[in-house]
């Protein structure tokens, strides 16, 4: 990116209410066969459109074609049994009904390159595709076949190399990983995590990035936040393994929450993706408390950089209010922007 303090999302925006229940994680599709394949493309040319109207820079799919940004980019691949499920605590925090790994794990074909085609199609803009990372996706899954989160995190690494070098062929640009877990289970991050996630890199010529908030804005997660105190030091744990890793961008959960700034001068010289826009609340962001954030983050992250972004994905909120926070997110950068080019 030629442009200062690019904006993006973190991920996932709400889904039209023709396609899917709105503010609701998991919700099942309304539409079926072919009406599904047109209601996902259809919801993909919305969400590039209200992005683009919004003035987001680095533009993504909304991740509209899939249910979870997890389980669905597992349930494409082998040795995953979706019939056969187990209640287990995702990123020891809540309950939820998950598959069973029965047998090795593999993946017979692509996942989501047609639709980074379709997307890379319909803009000339940057491109950013979120994956989810293999500690997250070995955190949302019950294992009767490895019987070791290391050994299936590695398995599913290369999985994810095959699809991130596919992505990048489709015309990716940015090609950024999901990791909430890496905010949980900090010996495993430390030990094999990070090792994990320059496996599921290696090779590629895109940019990537690793996504690692305090999670969606749900009831689940906003209780567990309470529970971290007046200052979230997880970060701490991991960011200066990270800060001498392949990794190119870091992405991260700042406004509204009790991160202490200072924690990012552990990642100077990483770029890093300022969540700038909290995902928990209705409440519309001033462009002014987005710019304050911004400012802040500036101190520690040089302004080439520093990449304006939401704290996490917004598929529960309205879809109004995520358009609002998005235009915000913009319009906070902008007054940034011209402050920087005023000095």
């Amino acid at each position: 990116m030629n442009k200062l303090l690019p904006t993006s999302s973190a991920g996932s925006l709400p889904k039209p209410v023709w396609l899917a229940e709105p503010e609701t994680l998991w919700s099942p599709w309304k539409l079926h066969g072919d009406a599904l394949i047109d209601g996902k493309q259809d919801a993909l040319r919305v969400a590039l459109h209200e992005q683009q109207v919004a003035g987001t820079d680095i533009v993504s799919d909304g991740e509209q074609t899939r249910q979870h940004f997890v389980t669905t980019f597992i349930e494409h691949l082998n040795g995953v049994d979706f019939n056969n499920r187990k209640t287990v605590k995702i990123r020891d925090r809540y309950d939820a009904s998950v598959p069973c790994v029965v047998g090795p794990v593999s993946r017979s074909k692509p996942v989501f390159v047609a639709d980074a085609e379709f997307l890379r199609q319909q803009t000339t803009q940057p491109i950013k595709w979120a994956l989810p990372g293999p500690m997250t996706m070995v955190d949302t899954l019950y294992d009767e076949h490895y019987q070791s989160r290391e050994k299936l995190a590695w398995e599913f690494a290369k999985i994810l190399n095959q699809e991130a070098k596919e992505l990048e062929a489709a015309g990716v640009d940015i090609i950024q990983f999901d990791e909430p877990a890496f905010n949980v289970f900090f010996d495993e991050v430390n030990d094999w995590g990070i090792a994990c996630l320059e496996k599921a890199i290696e090779g590629l010529k895109c940019e990537t990035a690793v996504h690692i908030c305090y999670g969606y804005g749900i009831k689940a997660n906003t209780d567990w936040k309470k529970t971290l105190g007046t200052q979230w030091r997880q970060y701490e744990e991991v960011f200066p393994k990270l800060q001498t890793s392949n990794i190119d961008i870091i992405s991260l959960e700042c406004h509204n929450s009790h991160v202490p700034i200072e924690l990012l001068a552990l990642i100077r010289g990483k770029k890093v993706m300022v969540g700038a826009i909290d995902v928990a609340t209705h409440s519309i962001e001033t462009p002014e408390e987005v710019a304050s954030t911004l400012r802040a983050a500036l101190k520690y992250v040089d302004a080439d950089k520093l990449y304006p972004c939401t704290n996490c994905g917004m598929a529960p909120l309205p879809r109004s209010v995520a358009r609002a926070k998005l235009s915000a997110l913009s319009a906070g950068a902008e007054i940034v922007r011209k402050e920087l080019s005023a000095t």
